[in-house]
């Protein structure tokens, strides 16, 4: 008798603990919404990590203090269907957009154009080679997390919200004339977390989260000689912060939803480290990071729950998808960057291919935010290094003077994203002329801009 009521002491703490996990919305039923989401994730570790180089910061590890993930979600309006693919590595290289995108296509129909690979510019994890094994593997496995992600759909809404991280810091000072690294607390950042959840109505606990924050993922890198204990950087591979933060909040809802990480416009910030000019990050530092983001996606999600919140979501999210290949002013000659505009009810992503400066993301969103909430993501389909302002260039400094762009290449990148953000908002346009020449005109000029001809 005693044994049996003790089975049911832990059955019911069980099922307690459960319900307290994933707690049924009272009053909540399915979502009514023509938009359906699914997500998946998946281990894009490489099994070997003895003596391996990482990149960003280049140094060699061994052994991994926490795995690099691959997030898929996809999203079907009910006439477009869109992919986002979010990577715990530096960069998502052509290299890898390119067999990505058609190997999710084979899988699931998606096409190609409709499909976002953005990384988290995370400085501790391998280099890419698309004919070893674990490039191989990478791609691979970012297909069938699609076809997994694609096989489970369902009727969500979505919501949105924002809050703030307090580690991120501007690593540009300009001392007579010219700019030197040196953590400027009085240089433009943008410290803002913006998080997009996407609910069936059936809980509290959501179907899939994206949060978007602007930092360098460079906590585990290079020290200086004064930083004990990794004056050469952290020994082990890792996510770095992005990866801290999607593990605390899927730890918050008892590992029952699936988030991803943007990164935003980093080139210029990085983490508040202080040293010389700063130091390579310990446990502290990573939990302190990782859990201050994650603390303030955990916040807004639990807010945009509530019931004001709540009777604010939309049941219609058209999809829209726009993309250009633009020429920019190089250095050593012309270079091609892929833009890129994904727009899912109220809510505009708009991408670039590298690193751009923080400036970029405030003045894109000064200009949109009157017509959609904004969303400017980098380190995304493509990889042209970094993307300095126009003015930075006039004082130097490591991002213009290692940028392959040339300072006439901004207000192109600019203009070219204003353009999409026309086409898939499609609250403005240019002629009222119905004239069979305009419209041929205006159809030529579409072409070009989306890089068919």
């Amino acid at each position: 008798m005693h044994l049996i009521y003790r089975k049911l002491c832990i059955a019911l703490l069980l099922t307690t603990s459960l319900t307290f996990i994933t707690p049924a919305a009272e009053g909540q039923s399915a979502a009514k919404s023509n938009l359906r989401a699914g997500v998946a994730k998946v281990d894009i570790t490489p099994a070997e990590v003895n003596q391996l180089e990482v990149v960003g910061h280049r140094r060699k590890v061994t052994g991994v203090r926490d795995p690099l993930r691959a997030g898929v979600l996809v999203l079907d309006d009910g006439q477009t269907k869109v992919a986002i693919v979010t990577l715990d590595l530096i960069g998502a290289y052509t290299e890898i957009v390119k067999p990505a995108r058609a190997q999710i296509e084979k899988e699931t129909g998606i096409p190609a154009a409709n499909i976002m690979v953005a990384a988290s510019h995370n400085h501790s994890g391998p280099g890419f080679d698309a004919n070893s094994s674990w490039g191989k593997e990478l791609i691979a496995k970012l297909g069938s997390a699609a076809k997994q992600a694609a096989s489970k759909m369902t009727p969500v809404t979505v919501g949105y919200g924002e809050d703030k991280i307090g580690f991120s810091i501007n690593r540009r000072k300009v001392i007579n004339g010219r700019a030197v690294v040196r953590l400027n607390e009085e240089g433009p950042n943008d410290p803002r977390v913006k998080v997009l959840r996407f609910d069936d109505g059936k809980s509290l606990t959501p179907v899939a989260v994206l949060m978007h924050a602007v930092c360098h993922p460079c906590f585990f890198t290079w020290g200086d000689k004064g930083s004990l204990p990794y004056p050469n950087g952290f020994p082990k591979m890792s996510a770095d912060f992005p990866g801290e933060a999607q593990s605390f909040v899927e730890m918050c809802y008892g590992d029952q939803t699936s988030s991803l990480f943007l990164q935003g416009c980093a080139g210029d910030i990085r983490p508040n480290l202080p040293g010389y000019p700063y130091r390579c990050a310990d446990e502290a530092d990573i939990q302190w990071a990782g859990r201050d983001l994650g603390s303030a996606v955990v916040r807004t999600l639990a807010h945009s729950m509530t019931r004001e919140a709540l009777a604010e979501r939309a049941e219609y999210y058209p999809i829209r998808v726009a993309n250009t290949v633009v020429s920019l002013p190089g250095k050593e000659g012309r270079i091609e960057a892929e833009l890129q505009a994904m727009k899912i009810g109220p809510y505009l992503l708009l991408t670039m291919p590298g690193e751009p400066m923080v400036e970029y993301g405030l003045k894109l969103e000064n200009d949109i935010a009157d017509r959609a909430t904004p969303i400017i993501i980098g380190y995304a389909n493509g990889h042209v290094g970094y993307i300095a302002t126009t003015d930075s260039y006039s004082v130097g400094g490591y991002e213009p003077n290692t940028s392959k762009l040339l300072p006439e290449a901004e207000p192109i990148i600019l203009t070219e994203l204003s353009l999409l953000a026309d086409r898939v908002i499609g609250d403005v346009f240019e002629s009222f002329s119905k004239h069979p020449k305009d419209i041929k005109k205006r159809e030529q000029a579409e072409k070009i801009r989306a890089g068919k001809q």
